[in-house]
């Protein structure tokens, strides 16, 4: 079963509510529209008349709210002072921030944005908003890795520039607890130019210090490094370099130490191994959020939709 069968088989009939503040752009329009046919999601389109409603949607114009006013002190409750009452009506009458907010207020269960604005547009509302996990420090980015009946995790791909130990270790952790949207049985590596302690440098130390901070985080999670990709993936070099280990040669989430060789390795899948990247999604969020690329065609949005959709059930 490919991966998008499997999570549609997840999702539908759910009845989730996906937030679609672009819903004024037609690749937005149109896959939301592709959603409520086949039934995976209930699309809430934000926007003003110009916007038609479609059977199995609902078109939501900001400026008439009529929960406004309780949306506000919502807002301002959760803000903790950092923005007046002035403020906050002005954020509000934009889309990220309300359709983030119905998000936050338990309207809807997850927002899709980023076709006509940048990612700071959409990220920003949620960290103010729906804010990080307690157990994680960070929200970071990964990407499903998709080669016919392959499928893999690997992250943090698109945030973070130098996460700490700490961090690597809570990714690892939440990278294998969000396998399960995927049906992949987490086996994580922790990767670096090393493997078992073949080189000794501040970046491999810390790559084993983040390895066993995530093993202790979660004993009942396959996780193991530091390892070089090659005894991550092939069980023969994994034997090899790695005897003993239940992750080395079987590995399908793979954590990187920072964003230059996560960036790099993930493009090098796509491009040189025919892997499709899908994503990148936003992970350690409260409730989910994602952000398409100002790129992105119908295909790109309704696919991020599902995976959001599966998202909000593993929160």
């Amino acid at each position: 079963m490919d991966l998008f069968t499997s999570i549609k088989k997840k999702i539908e009939g759910k009845n989730i509510r996906i937030v679609f503040p672009e819903a004024n752009d037609k690749r937005v329009y149109d896959a939301a529209k592709r959603l409520a046919n086949d039934g995976l999601a209930i699309p809430i389109l934000l926007g003003n008349e110009e916007i038609k409603a479609f059977p199995g949607s609902e078109l939501i114009n900001p400026l008439e709210y009529d929960k406004f006013d309780e949306m506000v002190k919502s807002f301002l409750d959760r803000r903790k002072g950092k923005n007046t009452e002035e403020q906050a009506r002005e954020m509000l009458r934009k889309g990220n921030y309300f359709g983030t907010m119905l998000v936050y207020m338990g309207l809807a269960d997850g927002l899709v944005s980023g076709a006509t604005q940048s990612t700071a547009e959409t990220v920003r509302p949620a960290l103010q908003i729906i804010k990080t996990k307690p157990s994680l420090s960070k929200t970071f980015g990964y990407f499903i890795m998709v080669r016919e009946k392959e499928k893999y995790i690997m992250g943090d791909c698109a945030i973070n520039p130098n996460p700490t130990a700490q961090e690597l270790a809570e990714f690892a952790v939440e990278s294998a607890r969000v396998a399960d949207a995927y049906d992949i049985d987490p086996r994580v590596a922790m990767l670096s130019f090393s493997t078992n302690g073949s080189a000794k440098t501040d970046e491999t130390a810390e790559v084993r210090e983040a390895t066993l901070i995530a093993q202790k985080m979660a004993p009942d999670i396959l996780i193991d490094g530091e390892m070089q990709f090659d005894a991550a993936f092939v069980e023969k070099v994994g034997m090899s370099k790695f005897p003993g280990s239940q992750v080395a040669g079987n590995a399908n989430v793979f954590i990187f130490p920072d964003l230059n060789a996560g960036n790099i390795g993930y493009k090098i899948a796509q491009r040189l191994g025919g892997f499709e990247a899908v994503g990148p999604f936003l992970a350690g969020l409260n409730s989910p959020v994602n952000d398409l690329s100002r790129g992105c065609n119908s295909e790109d949005v309704y696919k991020t939709a599902i995976v959001t959709a599966a998202q909000s059930l593993t929160k």
